[in-house]
């Protein structure tokens, strides 16, 4: 199946041989379903927090010591923003008409309201009398070039005299909870490697005018998907595809390739967040709120849990073990297989030594799906994930009750703690389950592919973190999928 020439190939690439092959076996066996014991509800697996212990979290935020670091996975191109008015295109070029309340008249008749609106005046190339003069403004080479460029340096909304990229509102937000005791602001932004110079260019740009707002200092990264996170492509007969050149066809590994990015922080804390979900200044004081509040639950959590690991670190007491199985199950939906007296001290380190998040769940609006279930893990216990409907056999009628029975999803509104109670750094590999990932259907070069995803990043590349669920509200999550997402108030000038 690999050549002397493939493996040499691989090698070089930083890649290793067994998880190519190992890959393969995935593609023709596919990922084996995960067993769930419910899906995580107020009734079990979801915190609704009162005043009370809002009021309590924020009050340990302002206490934290530790350094914070705010992670945006910001590699995406801005493409899928634009599907529709890519799509309809051709259709004008070939002299048809754009169908009456579809979302690109939408577009077209509400083009003053977008922050770019200034911008494609100023392109010189845009006859506003003539819808396909403006798409090809709007997306093409030679004029603003949106489609090629990422979500994150696509401005997203604006104010009296400027107009914002997301980006720019990620560093607005960061000066409001990703503040260390030193006054500075520290952002990890993942982008890709052609656009990483766009990237620091507009950061050296905008920076002193947030940073005299806001009195902050920022420390801005920009880090890479590693190469070697790459996942091989095979044909629809699991074959390794090899490219026009004969050469073996890699693809990135989706965000859960971010693994290696999040593994190299250092920072007590990191938050992580999509680089579309973002709001107007006006209407981020509830997801600042929130987002303290979930960081002071996450520090009261690892305070716990940093107790007992301590107290494990004694002498062996009977009441102290069931002190933890009893925390365990309340706290964090850990229920313990039965163990045999020997092991059960052992067992409750492990379980507790391990890296923590908190994760905000927002109410569904009535479209189920991925979401934060209970699991069955493969050591007797159970746990709280964040899974895909891929991961789930919705052919099997009392998973499908469960999955429509869920009451909430996942924003990707995550607080995390990544060192132990020693304040050692773990090993974030340790924690994967390498046994889930994902596989779907691409077309390269006129052919049919399939292509691997690595175990999402807060799905299977968190599966063994100790997690706990935390309802937040709907105004802390506003992703931008398409540009008539930008006509929502939240965005709308």
């Amino acid at each position: 199946m690999l050549s002397k020439q493939d493996i040499e190939k691989i090698e070089q690439r930083g890649s290793s041989v067994d998880q190519v092959v190992r890959d393969i076996d995935f593609f023709k066996s596919g990922f084996p379903y995960l067993k769930i014991v419910s899906a995580a509800t107020p009734a079990r697996g979801i915190q609704v927090l009162d005043e009370k212990r809002k009021s309590d979290a924020e009050q340990r935020y302002y206490q934290y010591r530790g350094d914070i670091c705010k992670f945006v996975p910001a590699s995406g191109a801005a493409s899928r923003m634009f599907k529709d008015l890519y799509e309809v295109i051709p259709l004008l070029e070939r002299g048809e008409d754009i169908i009456p309340g579809s979302e690109v008249e939408r577009f077209l008749n509400n083009l003053e309201k977008f922050p770019f609106y200034e911008d494609l005046k100023n392109t010189g190339l845009c006859d506003f009398s003539n819808s396909l003069s403006v798409l090809r403004a709007l997306l093409g080479k030679h004029g603003l070039d949106y489609g090629s460029k990422p979500k994150g340096l696509i401005k997203f909304h604006k104010y009296t005299e400027v107009s914002r990229t997301s980006f720019e509102e990620h560093l607005v937000e960061a000066a409001m909870y990703a503040r260390g005791n030193d006054g500075i602001s520290r952002m990890s932004v993942t982008v890709s490697a052609e656009h990483i110079e766009a990237f620091k260019k507009h950061f050296e740009d905008v920076k002193l005018k947030y940073m005299n707002r806001y009195s902050v200092i920022y420390n801005v990264g920009f880090t890479l998907q590693s190469p070697n996170t790459d996942t091989i492509a095979v044909d629809m007969n699991n074959e390794p595809f090899r490219n026009s050149d004969g050469n073996l066809l890699f693809r990135p590994g989706g965000h859960g390739a971010l693994i290696e990015n999040l593994n190299n922080l250092d920072s007590d804390i990191v938050i992580i967040k999509n680089i579309d979900n973002v709001v107007r200044e006006q209407y981020l004081s509830e997801t600042i709120r929130w987002k303290r509040i979930l960081i002071g639950v996450l520090a009261g959590i690892q305070e716990k849990i940093f107790y007992y690991l301590n107290r494990l670190d004694g002498e062996y007491s009977e009441d102290l073990n069931n002190e933890i199985t009893l925390f365990l199950e309340r706290e964090l939906c850990v229920t313990l297989p039965p163990l045999p007296e020997d092991i059960v001290k052992d067992f409750l380190k492990a379980k507790l030594n391990r890296p923590i998040r908190v994760c905000g769940m927002v109410r569904n609006l009535g479209e189920p799906g991925g979401g934060p279930f209970i699991v069955f893990d493969a050591d007797g216990s159970t746990s709280p994930q964040i899974l895909e409907s891929a991961q789930l056999n919705m052919e099997d009628s009392e998973v499908k009750t469960m999955v429509l029975s869920s009451t909430h999803f996942n924003p990707v509104d995550l607080v995390c703690s990544i060192k132990n109670y020693r304040g050692e750094k773990f090993d974030l590999h340790k924690f994967v389950d390498s046994e889930t990932g994902f596989i779907s259907t691409k077309t390269i070069e006129g052919k049919k592919i399939k292509a691997l995803e690595l175990p999402g990043l807060w799905n299977g590349s968190m599966s063994q973190w100790n997690t706990v669920f935390v309802e937040v509200p709907l105004i802390t999550f506003n992703p931008v999928k398409t540009v008539n997402d930008l006509l929502r108030k939240e965005h709308l000038a």
